[in-house]
């Protein structure tokens, strides 16, 4: 059974699915099949054994992998910026909300009701 050190993704375990997905696709069968062995004896996954199923099965009917982007943003890489992108200057004023009603309906007092 294979390490998660020598997998053919070495951040396999932190792949999201769309990830997955994606990267799977240059693996060769052998790669997928060492993953769907790993993933069966460890978190056992649903969606990702039928991702990597079907890619296997996609394999096995002739299909080639392919190189991917490689500069494609992965999940693994972090941009520069850090922290929210809000700030005082983007924020918008602050707004109580009308005691009842909406701003452009107001409510009426239960006297007014006719």
């Amino acid at each position: 059974m294979a390490e998660r050190s020598t997998l053919p993704l070495p951040d396999y375990d932190h792949l999201p699915l769309g990830g997955l997905e994606g990267r799977v696709r240059a693996l060769t069968a052998e790669e997928v099949e060492e993953l769907l062995v790993y993933e069966r004896a460890h978190a056992d996954r649903l969606a990702v054994t039928q991702v990597l199923t079907a890619r296997l099965d996609q394999l096995h009917a002739g299909a080639e992998p392919t190189s991917g982007d490689p500069g494609g943003v992965r999940p693994e890489q972090h941009s520069s910026s850090s922290g929210s992108p809000v700030s005082p200057t983007t924020s918008p004023q602050p707004m109580s909300p009308p005691p009842h009603g909406t701003p452009d309906q107001r409510g009426k007092p239960k006297g007014d009701r006719t």
